[in-house]
This record gives structure tokens, sequence and C-alpha cells, in this order.
């Protein structure tokens, strides 16, 4: 009797201390999930940007448009030839609208010279680089969507080096540049339909964000569809077959055909 006393008068004096362990452990989880979870105040207005921007860029067609209705009387349509014109019009203040966002966003971009470095970063709005991301998607991404529709060449080579892209002579590029201020190109290199180049990998796991230059050297080709991850560096005279991958940090040798997931050497390409 004496020894089951002493263990019931044991665990009864253990119980608080397991107790406060156990709140203990749940504040600390609790702060770390208030921790992830809170954003400064000011984020919130990221999203606005884009509307605000497209607002100071549909300036240019209103005035336009007043013009039109004020010295013309364009919009009472009292002759047929307002209706013959209406169409014209409209696809002239559309394709403005479109130039004058992309110069807003570029130009802003540009003037306060908004780039992020290569390396890894916290996925926080306190790491300024992070930041500098966020801002470049908010105000490049929206444009970006409306050039995939819309292929305008030369404007979109001239919007990309806006952003920091450097683009060498008679170079095209077809499909998405993710990452521009950390993308480089050579001389007539050619980027197919669909390609897609990410200067950046997400980890939630760690909350991190990892960024690296990516080089592509003079008369290379990258095929429609392919992926290049971030520091690949492609040499001179590279062909990358449609649909391959080119994973992060892999270096293509010069003259060279590669293929496949991930990217491999196909066969050496003759160099004329």
């Amino acid at each position: 009797m004496p020894r089951q006393n002493v263990k019931v008068k044991n665990s009864r004096s253990s119980l608080p201390l397991l107790v406060s362990v156990s709140i203990e452990i749940l504040m600390s989880e609790l702060e770390q999930v208030r921790k992830k979870t809170s954003r400064p105040a000011w984020s919130y207005f990221f999203p606005l940007i884009p509307s605000m921007i497209l607002i100071f860029g549909a300036l240019p067609v209103v005035v336009g448009f007043y013009v039109l209705q004020r010295f013309f009387h364009f919009f009472w349509f009292t002759s047929i030839w307002h209706f013959v014109l209406f169409p014209f019009v409209i696809f002239i203040g559309a394709v403005l609208l479109f130039i004058s966002e992309l110069y807003i966003t570029g130009g802003i971009i540009k003037l306060f010279n908004i780039t992020y470095n290569p390396g890894t970063h916290q996925y926080s709005y306190k790491d300024k680089n992070t930041l500098k991301w966020t801002l470049i998607c908010v105000l490049y991404t929206p444009f970006r969507k409306l050039l995939e529709i819309f292929p305008l060449g030369r404007v979109k080579q001239t919007y990309l080096r806006l952003l920091g892209m450097k683009i060498g002579n008679n170079s095209l590029v077809g499909g998405v540049i993710k990452d521009p201020c950390l993308t480089e190109f050579g001389d007539n290199v050619t980027m197919g339909e669909y390609a897609i180049i990410y200067a950046h990998i997400h980890n939630m796991q760690y909350e991190t964000m990892f960024m690296d230059k990516i080089r592509v050297g003079n008369n290379c080709v990258i095929g429609a569809g392919a992926i290049i991850m971030p520091g690949a560096i492609l040499e001179d005279d590279v062909v990358v077959a449609a649909g391959a991958l080119v994973t992060k940090g892999q270096r293509l040798s010069k003259g060279k055909l590669y293929g496949g997931i991930p990217a491999k050497e196909l066969l050496k390409k003759t160099i004329q």
C-alpha cells in the first residue's frame, strides 16, 4: 500500500508539468503560424497597381476620343463614314492603350531600377529582393499575358529591354521570359513559341526563393515548348530541341544539340 501511494503522488505532481510543457509547445506553434501568415498592411496595395496603371494608360485614348467628338462630332454618327470608320477607331484606341500600358510599366521599372539579384532569398516582404520580384510580377505579369496573345515582336523586345533583359542583335524572343532582369541573349538567338525561361524557383517548405542568371550565347536555337531553369548556360551555337528541359545550373556545350527530360546531348551540330 505505501508503494502505491507513492506512485499516485508522483503522477499527480508531474501532471502540471506536462500541461505546462504542452501549453508552451502549442503557443510556440501558434506563434510560428502567426509569423507565416502575417503580412504588412501596405502589401495589400499591390493588387491595385495594375488597375491604377490601366487608368493612367487609358488617358491618351480618352483624350483622342474627346477630340473626335469635340471637333468632328464623330460619335453622333451623322454620316455613313462614321459607321465605316468606327471599327478602325476602336482598333487604334486599343493598340494605343496597349502600347501606353507597356511603356508606363516598363518606364517605371527602368526609371527606378527595380531589379533583383541572384541568390537564395526568404519568401517574405522583409527581403528586398523578394519585394522587388513581387513588384515586378505585379507590373509585368498582366501585360506579359497580353504580349502572348498579341505577338508584337519589336515592341516586345523593347519592353523586355526596359525590364533589364539583355538582347543581342537579330534575336527573336518568341516564348515567355519570367525574369527579364536575370536573362541574357546573345546575337542571332531564336526562341520558339511556348518556350519558357525561369530564373527563379520557389521552395514553400523552407519559404525561400532561389534566383540565378540565365545566359544564352550567340546563334542558339531554343525549340518550341522547351523549359530552361535558373543558372543554365547555353554556349554559342547550341540547339535545344522542342519540349526539352534544361535543368537548374546545367551548362550546354558549344555547337551541340540537346533534347529530352532532362536535356542530354543528342548529336553534334555542324557549324556552317
